[in-house]
């Protein structure tokens, strides 16, 4: 085994690989492109319920970022292992609590990891691939009118228990509902609806009806489609 340290060092020194510029250029452009549609598919195709056209914004410059630290680290043993200590530290400051959300995510750092290795073409094809399977998922599920709102509804928890009125008065006010998340502590709950509204109207008497239930309650409307859908 060589243990030169002339070696060592030569192993460990950045190797200063000539980078084509226009390539990068035009690869830097393309994850930007395929990320942004990225965001488009999320917001048409999505389920989560967080608000998808913010949450949306984000994959193109996940996209790009991981293309500019794949496109540097790989012509360097000693980058590579840096940023693997680099890395170790970065945490979500916010919780993903939805798995499509994850997913998506994947995605986009998938297309920078592409365009950084410069496989273009099978990064492409992925991508269509990918796509396709959404679109067709999406549009053979069988004919049905879903919810077109996301109400979260949170407050500190009272002795009595709430979620009964709650779901009774949804019944009552909604054209149609669907329980999707309940989050508890001691003292405070958070509950998801998926939630359809006739019109504006109704919307308004949910909300005065909310508040007469619990006054303290926080009430979060998220549109998806459009009110009536």
């Amino acid at each position: 085994m060589n243990t030169d340290p002339r070696s060592l060092l030569n192993f460990f020194a950045a190797q200063n690989a000539e980078i084509d510029v226009v390539w990068f250029i035009v690869h830097f452009l393309l994850a930007a492109l395929f990320s942004y549609l990225l965001s488009k598919v999320y917001v048409h195709f999505g389920n989560a319920l967080s608000n998808r056209e913010m949450f949306g914004r984000n994959f193109m410059i996940l996209s790009m970022t991981t293309m500019l630290i794949i496109t540097i680290v790989k012509s360097s043993v000693a980058l590579s292992l840096g940023l693997v200590g680099a890395l170790s530290i970065i945490r979500f400051r916010a919780a993903i609590k939805e798995p499509e959300e994850l997913s998506y995510l994947f995605f986009a750092i998938a297309i920078g990891l592409g365009m950084g290795s410069q496989q273009a073409l099978i990064t492409g094809v992925a991508f269509l691939v990918v796509v396709a399977i959404l679109a067709l998922r999406h549009f053979t599920r069988p004919g049905e009118t879903k919810p077109n709102l996301y109400l979260t509804l949170s407050g500190k928890k009272s002795e009595e228990d709430c979620i009964p009125q709650i779901t009774k008065l949804l019944a009552k006010e909604a054209r149609d509902f669907r329980l999707r998340r309940i989050d508890e502590t001691k003292e405070l709950f958070e509950i998801s609806f998926q939630i359809q509204f006739k019109d504006i109207e109704h919307i308004q008497s949910c909300r005065t009806a909310l508040a007469s239930i619990h006054p303290e309650i926080k009430i979060s409307l998220i549109d998806d489609r459009g009110i009536g859908g």
